[in-house]
């Protein structure tokens, strides 16, 4: 499945300044962890590809991608 990439970025950007208003957190892996508990691996996936494409986006962004699970490969 496709996900619209626009959608992926702006919705953790979202999770981004949410978090990294909370004191005592780490935001990108705050990030990361509600994306690892609410999307699913296909929307994982592309996260994480499209932030190792190079794309501009948010810092805790770019850095929540190193703590996002990826699904193993079967």
């Amino acid at each position: 499945m496709h996900y619209d990439n626009t959608k992926l970025i702006r919705m953790a950007k979202q999770m981004a300044d949410f978090f990294r208003a909370q004191p005592d957190i780490s935001a990108p892996e705050a990030v990361a962890d509600h994306i690892n508990d609410f999307w699913t691996p296909d929307m994982r996936r592309e996260f994480v590809d499209l932030i190792a494409s190079g794309g501009e986006v948010d810092p805790v962004v770019r850095d929540a991608a190193a703590f996002v699970r990826l699904p193993s490969a079967a």
